[in-house]
């Protein structure tokens, strides 16, 4: 059944709160909620179908990295049962809080929030609210898991992060991350200049703020240098028409990143307009279609410690 795409975007239009957006660059306002909450339906089954290859399932101790409000921590409480665990890290307390509330709600007590920085904090092997899931049922020699979706593309130093995920798993714990390896390959098909202008200006701001778009071309290195070995590397490309939700993916981050960019100074009011009067133009075309950047899925295994010879 088509979406209607009005209803759709008219959430995502609405004015942020300023009290929240200092987090993110899109903010943590409820309409950038709600896209997330799309975003991973839209990637769901490309998610379940990761964690399953790296081993994931009932009883498994899994730590979510960067858990923004948590839709990744609740598939992955459901996926490992009440004899699992599942510790989700973030920075952004309202995130978290969202999440305590949705997990309190299904009825899911082994999700455990901590909100850190992990450019400033190592990620705790010990439960740090005092709740069921801590200590005895986790244990002292690290997670099973680890999951990592598009957050060593924003952080100033994916090296350090790499290092503080390898120091939470235990060994023979799996890495997993979904990462951009060619964000150039988001594009408009027919070609509009303006929706490449827009691909280009993300990208400008991207690196501007000390984080990189293609980050995924030099992760298996830094995993290897981290002792991991790569179990797996699988890229993923989409396509959708005006008709497919996964439309609502990149003309949806679209919808909401050039007003802000607006907002910000970035670019001007003129451009905005010009970009966001091209998308609705290419809604009206059925020939239209979405590329979606090019992801890389990793799937890397902590190597054990050697002993130390004497």
């Amino acid at each position: 059944m088509p979406i209607d795409r009005k209803d759709w975007y008219k959430s995502r239009m609405s004015t942020p709160d300023p009290r929240n957006d200092r987090d993110y660059v899109l903010g943590t306002h409820d309409a950038e909620v709600e896209r997330l909450g799309f975003q991973h339906s839209i990637w769901r089954e490309e998610v379940l179908r990761a964690w399953m290859e790296a081993g994931i399932g009932l009883g498994s101790r899994v730590v979510d990295i960067g858990a923004g409000p948590g839709f990744a921590s609740l598939d992955l409480a459901e996926l490992v049962g009440p004899t699992g665990s599942v510790l989700a890290t973030e920075r952004s307390g309202r995130f978290l809080k969202l999440l305590t509330a949705e997990a309190r709600r299904r009825g899911l007590p082994t999700i455990e929030t901590c909100e850190i920085d992990l450019m400033h904090d190592a990620i705790p092997l010990q439960g740090v609210h005092g709740s069921p899931i801590d200590g005895a049922r986790r244990g002292s020699t690290g997670f099973d898991a680890a999951w990592c979706r598009w957050v060593a593309c924003f952080v100033s130093d994916p090296a350090l992060l790499v290092k503080r995920i390898s120091a939470a798993l235990r060994p023979g714990g799996a890495a997993i991350f979904h990462e951009y390896v060619e964000y150039g390959s988001y594009q408009l098909l027919p070609p509009r200049h303006e929706a490449k202008e827009f691909i280009e200006a993300v990208s400008e701001s991207w690196r501007a703020g000390g984080g990189e778009p293609n980050i995924a071309r030099v992760l298996p290195k830094m995993l290897v240098d981290a002792g991991f070995e790569l179990k797996s590397l699988r890229p993923i490309a989409r396509a959708a028409r005006t008709t497919d939700p996964l439309w609502n993916w990149p003309a949806g981050f679209m919808r909401i990143n050039v007003p802000r960019m607006v907002e910000l100074g970035v670019r001007s009011e003129a451009w905005g307009r010009s970009v966001l009067g091209a998308l609705d133009e290419a809604e009206r075309d059925p020939a239209s279609i979405f590329i979606t950047p090019t992801v890389l899925e990793i799937i890397a295994i902590k190597r054990p410690t050697l002993p130390i010879q004497r």
